[in-house]
């Protein structure tokens, strides 16, 4: 009896095209991501399966930066106040910070507050003053994986949107504008073999329109997602900083020139908090996660099944298995749990969306194969035990191919095109997305269209990619001046 109740209440109950909201609650709980009843508003707790599947997507965005020259750093989680008071332009972060102000059991007073990290420039570009000295110190690419927090005012929901968030922050410096400029198409030459061609995850790389852009920042650009409820969410983000920091922070060089110059800059953001979010969001199903292969904390799980008398030479055969795959360098487990049937343990595992399934009975033992079963299709077939290794790696290369195909598809849907504020307004009421209009580049016409559309916002032009505007402004009938993109955001 208990058996069965665990099984009726164990799955998602929801279908993720009919509530995606409650849909994305319930895979979180049940596929035992994240923890919401910490009892600070605002923060989670983080379970295994989640931190195991961050630690790789941190992974792969590290080797990423080093290929390109980043150095890690660990710098501290507080930044004094008078950091912030050096950089006018960040004042917009000083609403949002947690400020420490006293210390001890007497609760003394400090002499100057500290600030949990809301983001690191001015604790980066401190140090950066110390290190530039010479221009054969540059270019200095350093990055931090780390965790910052923000009193988000806004409603807070996991991996998308909360006080406290994991990401990866590159800082750079370099001698001319030119290497600066260089970095950000590198950025999202990165974001795109990691987040897209390893995570699954399709975008759009955008610069952002003046008004909308990272305050002390001379541009900013980012790559945006679309969820399955068609709201817009911002991922990796850019931002070409000039010498305005430079010159607050006093980071100067003396060139080949002999003479002392300002350095340009840049920053990089991969919000791997948010990326999982969008993992979680676009490749699962009614059953509940679908990983990709690279980050699957487990990426093939071996089920015995176990018939009296013959338990034992079926778990000697899954222990084997699973060693020659582990072997293979696949991360495999053998789930030996005997209180649960195979069919639960089918459900656990595709819930969890471990990209496949290995089952073993005793007519495989007998056969030398085994059934191997793939989770983005829930296609079987018998494969022979010599041809196991070969047919996994083919099955993994298969599901990450089908994962971005399916997403790169469904994103495509997502955008769409309108001429006036009526096609506009019934895009984004219909299937939200981003849709491709035509643009005066007012700041207060872009107020006016965020107002009557219900929250429609500017995300910026294409990068790299030049869109000329062939028409009249959508909202006030302006001559245009850019193409630009809309969507509703988180």
């Amino acid at each position: 009896m208990k058996r069965e109740k665990l099984q009726e209440n164990f799955g998602v109950t929801v279908k993720k095209s009919e509530n995606f909201s409650e849909w994305y609650t319930q895979v979180l709980k049940k596929a035992e991501l994240a923890d919401i009843r910490f009892n600070v508003k605002g923060f989670l707790v983080h379970m295994p399966w989640s931190v195991k599947a961050m630690k790789l997507m941190y992974r792969a965005f590290e080797e990423e930066l080093e290929k390109s020259g980043h150095q890690p750093l660990m710098l501290p989680s507080v930044v004094p106040e008078s950091n912030f008071e050096r950089e006018k332009e960040h004042a917009k972060f000083k609403a949002e910070v947690f400020w420490i102000t006293e210390v001890g059991s007497e609760r003394k007073k400090l002499e100057e507050r500290l600030a949990l990290r809301p983001t690191s420039e001015t604790a980066f570009y401190q140090m950066y003053s110390l290190w530039v000295r010479s221009w054969r110190d540059l270019p200095m690419k350093r990055y931090q994986s780390c965790q910052v927090w923000r009193h988000e005012t806004k409603a807070t929901r996991p991996f998308i949107r909360g006080r406290e968030f994991w990401w990866i922050e590159a800082h750079d410096a370099f001698a001319t504008r030119e290497e600066a400029e260089a970095q950000v198409k590198e950025d999202a030459e990165i974001t795109e073999r990691v987040m897209h061609k390893l995570f699954g995850i399709p975008f759009l790389f955008f610069q952002r329109p003046e008004h909308d852009k990272f305050q002390g920042a001379v541009h900013t650009y980012a790559a945006d997602t679309v969820m399955p409820d068609g709201k817009v969410l911002q991922l990796p983000s850019t931002h070409f900083l000039g010498q305005n920091f430079a010159k607050a922070f006093n980071v100067k060089f003396v060139d080949e020139d002999g003479k002392e110059k300002y350095v340009w800059q840049t920053c990089y953001g991969p919000a791997i908090w948010r990326i999982f979010g969008a993992i979680v969001a676009i490749h699962g199903d009614d059953r509940g996660l679908i990983l990709p292969p690279e980050v699957a904390p487990v990426q093939a799980v071996v089920i015995p099944i176990f018939f009296k008398g013959k338990e034992r030479e079926v778990l000697k055969k899954a222990r084997a298995i699973k060693q020659a795959i582990v072997d293979g360098g696949v991360r495999a487990e053998v789930d030996e749990r005997e209180e649960h049937t195979p069919g639960w343990k089918y459900n656990y595992w595709e819930l969890k969306g471990t990209p496949l399934r290995i089952e073993i009975g005793p007519r495989d033992v007998e056969k030398g194969q085994v059934v191997l079963v793939r989770r983005d299709t829930g296609n079987k077939v018998n494969v022979k035990d010599e041809e196991l290794l070969k047919k996994i790696g083919k099955f993994l290369d298969d599901i990450q191919s089908n994962l971005i195909r399916r997403a790169d598809e469904s994103f495509k849907m997502r955008i769409s095109e309108a001429k006036d504020m009526r096609e506009l307004k019934s895009w984004l009421k219909k299937k939200g997305g981003l849709v491709k209009v035509n643009w005066c580049g007012e700041e207060g016409c872009a107020d006016l269209i965020k107002s009557e559309t219900g929250g429609g916002e500017i995300k910026g032009t294409l990068f790299g990619k030049e869109e000329k505007p062939s028409e009249k402004c959508i909202r006030c009938e302006k001559k245009a001046k850019q193409v630009v993109y809309i969507g509703k955001t988180y």
